[in-house]
This record gives C-alpha cells, structure tokens and sequence, in this order.
C-alpha cells in the first residue's frame, strides 16, 4: 500500500553515503534511488535519525570479526548508514499488519541517514506523542539496550545499589533513568564535566572518575553496568557484592580484531567458576522492548537527554563528536 501524496514524483533522495570503511571523511551527502519496501518491510520518511556507538563501529569496520559476522568483508554492505529513526510511514509491504500508512513511528531500520529509508515492521513502535521526532529518533539502541541490560541480563530488582559505570553516554542516560524507574539506588559513574547531566538525569550518587575510585572496595553493589566498555574483570568484581551481577554492554578495547568481544566472552567463561555473576550480551531489536520504553516515557519516568541536533548534511561532524567522546547523552540527525 502506498500513500502518494507522501512520496515525491522523483524516485531519488537524498542521503549520506560511503562506499568504504573508515573514518568520518569517508561520508558524504549524495542524491540516490530511494529504496523499496520487501515483505514484512514498511518504508519510512525520515523525519530524525539518531548517532549511536554502534554506526560508529559499522562506519570504521571495526572489530574486524564484525565483517566476517555479515556486514561487508572487503567494504560495507549497506551503503547509507544509520540505524535508530523516527518518522512516517509512507509504504507497507505484504504481510505488514500492526502499522499502517500514515503512522507515526520509531525504531530500527536501515539507511537511517537519509530522507527514506526501511525498517522491518518488527523493530518499529509508534512514536510517543510527547516526544518530538527528535527525542524519539536518539531512543530505540541505546535506551532498549540498557533496558536489556538491566532487566534482562541483571535482573534487577527493587531496593537494589546500582552502580552505572559511563553514564553520561547514550546507553548510559538511559540506564540510570531506567534503574530509578525499576525502583533501585543508583551511583553513576562520569567526567567532571558531565557530572551535572548525571545528575539531572535523576541518580542518587556520583563518582567522578577522575578523581575517585569507584573500584576500590569501599561501596559494593548488587548491580553494576558497565557501558565504559573498558575495566578489567578483576576491577568490576571488586565493586561488587559477593553474588552480586556485573553486565558488560559493548567494549572498545582489545584490537582490532576483535574488540571488546574477547572480554565479554573471558566473562561468560569466568562466571561459572565465581560466586559473582560475569554476563555479557548482544542487544536484540524488537518491537516490544520499545513498547515498554514508550511506557516510561509516557508516566514521565523517562527523558531522552539530546545533547545537540545536526542537519543531514553534517553527518561527518557530528560522527566526529561522537568519536572524540564529546557527546552528553545523545545526538539526533534532522532531515
């Protein structure tokens, strides 16, 4: 089904492209054919999309086992990059039944950084009304994936000490809004220059990194994420109690060839030799997790924390402030 009036009589649009892997200066804006939605696929008109560390790591190619696991050995498979999106639905494709044409939608799709763009009809939830398509393009990744995180993987329950280890960053934001919503006590764990955010974002303690030790045994706690991607098993375990859990989302350490992987798995190979819980995950995309987050959002439990939007057109840019670590919380591509 496809509404007319909402697509344009030329069949191209514009978009941000690369056709290698490397850093920032490898994309560019370009006028290309707009894409077709398949089965089960809806396509959208992108009103916002959102950066996340993820299109990072898919724009450099890096860890390398990420080319093997599918996305583009020699060069990327997807050409137009971005994943998180808010926007219309302006084509369905057979077998769609849960949106229509017209919807307001967010979620997961592919080529987010252009004026169209698909998503499979399983990864979108419609937009809360009281976010703008702004706040709700920067929510689906980082905001399911600390959900995972915390519910999923840590289990968390009500009462619990919560230590949030990087929480100025996009999963981060979310993760100490989510731990208060669940009802736990949390310590976020930033820079001194973020230390204000963190705060606002509503956590009961904060540690700044650079002066205190959030390792050094004097505080244990039943729960610690940690989305810094970087501290040593060793060092995680000493902030914890002794069952505590402690969830590695992502890592950007240990190589090119295989990152921060080789650390979550020396974790999932540690846990069952230790009192403590080692888990370490890949976040699923689904439909029902943003349904859940549209739930927080609407009891006002949850606030997406945009640091600063960019045109399309100045998609390198803001990729550099990303990379650089510049970023409070997230940053959202307006189309």
């Amino acid at each position: 089904m496809v509404s007319e009036q909402m697509l344009p009589a030329t069949a191209t649009m514009g978009a941000i492209v690369r056709d290698c892997y490397g850093d920032a200066d490898t994309l560019r804006h370009e006028r290309i054919a707009r894409p077709e939605a398949a089965k089960g696929e809806v396509l959208i008109r992108v009103r916002a999309a959102g950066l996340d560390r993820g299109t990072w790591h898919l724009m450099t190619g890096k860890p390398y086992l990420m080319r093997v696991a599918g996305t583009g050995f020699r060069g990327p498979k997807d050409r137009v990059p971005g994943r998180d999106l808010a926007g219309t639905v302006v084509t369905v494709g057979s077998g769609v039944t849960r949106l229509a044409v017209g919807d307001d939608v967010y979620g997961i799709g592919r080529g987010a950084f252009a004026e169209y763009a698909i998503a499979r009809e399983d990864k979108l939830a419609r937009r809360p009304a009281d976010l703008t398509y702004q706040q709700a393009a920067v929510v689906p990744l980082s905001a399911a994936t600390a959900l995972q995180a915390l519910t999923d993987q840590g289990r968390v329950a009500a009462g619990q000490s919560v230590l949030v280890v990087g929480a100025s960053g996009g999963v981060g934001s979310y993760a100490v809004q989510l731990a208060k919503a669940l009802g736990a006590e949390v310590t976020a764990v930033a820079s001194t220059a973020k230390l204000d955010l963190v705060r606002s974002l509503g956590a009961d303690h904060v540690i700044d990194y650079s002066r205190d030790d959030w390792a050094d045994g004097a505080q244990r706690y039943d729960l610690v994420l940690d989305i810094a991607g970087n501290p040593g098993l060793s060092r995680l375990r000493r902030a914890l109690n002794p069952k505590g859990t402690a969830v590695l989302v992502g890592g950007e350490d240990g190589g090119n060839l295989t990152g921060g992987m080789n650390r979550g798995l020396r974790a999932l190979m540690l846990s069952p030799l230790v009192r403590q819980r080692l888990a370490w995950f890949i976040a699923k995309e689904r439909a029902s997790d943003l349904e859940r987050i549209s739930g927080f959002i609407e009891a006002g439990t949850l606030t997406p924390s945009l640091d600063r939007v960019y045109p399309l057109e100045e998609v390198p840019e803001a990729m550099r402030r990303l990379a650089a670590g510049q970023v409070r919380g997230k940053v959202a591509i307006t189309v």
